[in-house]
């Protein structure tokens, strides 16, 4: 197997892995009420269990995204991306046999930590393994391809148990451990063995010199935005829906679908554009603009029906996709010996933002109602972002080849 053949063949593994990654980051709010129905719990307590399983879930990624970063960089990329795919793959299958709520904490705890690896490790080997020129291609067709496994989350949810659902998302996962034998580790990472005295995974690195850490702390704040939608405007739609006076209840699992869709084309215009321009900053920004817009349409706009949702939910989609873009940047800031801790981190921690955004929104609206409170919290975000954008380099055609030194 030459060189060009092993490049394609490690972007169809991580593309796939990512496909399976959202799927099972998604299946929870797809099949969540109908999987606690089924264990008894209805009303309020069900409302309060919904809340209680998603932040163990994002609490998971947390974690895992620090320990599978550090593993990434200490024993190797392909380790994680392979590991991380099969603890979430059993831990999803785990899921479709609980019987009570202590059962099915556990699970979506262990399938959190698992699903924090995939991404980082996926885009570190393609970043490291592809021409710096074309390596946008590579991060780009891996986001497109995978932000359609919540479409499909959507649809098996919508038409299956949701016992079936998680099973159908573990049995995906463990088909991928087959490409495991092709998959080759990076040769930077290669080079970064052979010096012994360099740190490996060192996450304090980051936070000893007030270089790294600002940039470290920029590359999470770009992505506010995206998950500021995800989590507030997408999840929450049926919420505004009723604000606006909608008689007819917005289904959410529609909105996913739609959000997710527009994110898909989203990510694979923003890799072309950036491979346009030869940059990543101008992409970004012009997305945040985009996204600013929207914003102030679908909150204010009060010619509303189920349509008009979908639609919008498509368009705030299309808008925020820059996640190729953005856990790029993060992976190209930073050097050999701590870019795997990087790249698994900052798209977890900007997952688990979505709870202190979350509650922001929450404790806003109980005054002032969701349209206010989304306008708030999402300026806020999308402010922190454009600001983050402005302060790093544009990193398109650098050279990844190096070391970080405390």
């Amino acid at each position: 197997m030459d060189l060009k053949q092993r490049v394609n063949l490690l972007i169809i593994v991580a593309s796939l892995g990512y496909f399976v990654d959202i799927y099972d980051l998604i299946v929870f709010n797809v099949v969540k009420n109908e999987s606690l129905q089924a264990l008894g719990f209805t009303g309020g307590l069900l409302k309060e269990k919904e809340i209680f399983l998603f932040n163990l879930q994002m609490t998971g990624m947390l974690i895992g995204g620090v320990l599978w970063g550090i593993m990434g960089d200490k024993k190797g990329r392909i380790s994680v991306l392979f590991g991380s795919i099969f603890l979430y793959s059993i831990a999803n299958i785990a899921n479709a046999f609980v019987t009570n709520i202590n059962q099915y904490a556990v699970t979506r705890f262990i399938a959190g930590v698992g699903l924090a690896g995939e991404l980082g490790a996926g885009i570190t080997l393609v970043a490291e393994n592809m021409q710096k020129e074309k390596r946008g291609y590579g991060t780009m067709i891996i986001v497109t391809f995978g932000a359609l496994g919540a479409v499909v989350a959507s649809l098996v949810g919508k038409n299956f148990g949701w016992q079936t659902t998680y099973i159908v998302g573990g049995c995906m996962g463990l088909a991928l451990l087959l490409l495991r034998a092709g998959a080759y580790e990076s040769g930077m990472y290669k080079n970064l063995v052979e010096h012994a005295n360099i740190k490996r995974g060192d996450f304090l690195t980051l936070f000893k010199r007030s270089d790294l850490f600002l940039k470290y702390l920029a590359c999470i704040l770009i992505g506010l935005p995206i998950w500021f939608t995800i989590g507030v405007l997408v999840n929450l739609s049926n919420r505004f829906g009723e604000a606006m006076g909608l008689i007819e209840k917005v289904n959410v699992a529609d909105s996913v679908m739609f959000a997710y869709l527009g994110l898909s084309l989203g990510d694979l215009f923003s890799g072309l554009l950036s491979q346009f321009l030869k940059s990543r900053k101008k992409v970004v920004l012009i997305y945040l603009g985009l996204s600013f817009f929207l914003l102030l349409f679908y909150l204010f706009n009060t010619n509303v029906s189920i349509s008009y949702y979908k639609t919008m939910c498509f368009l705030l989609g299309f808008a925020t996709g820059y996640w190729a873009l953005f856990v790029t940047i993060a992976s190209e800031q930073f050097g050999t010996n701590i870019r795997s801790t990087v790249t698994n981190t900052v798209p977890n921690f900007v997952r688990g933002a979505v709870v202190p955004i979350t509650l922001s929104f929450a404790a806003i609206s109980a005054g002032n109602g969701p349209v206010w409170a989304a306008l708030i919290v999402g300026m806020v975000c999308l402010l922190l972002a454009f600001a983050a954008t402005l302060y790093i380099k544009d990193s398109f055609d650098k050279d990844l080849n190096y070391f970080e030194i405390d």
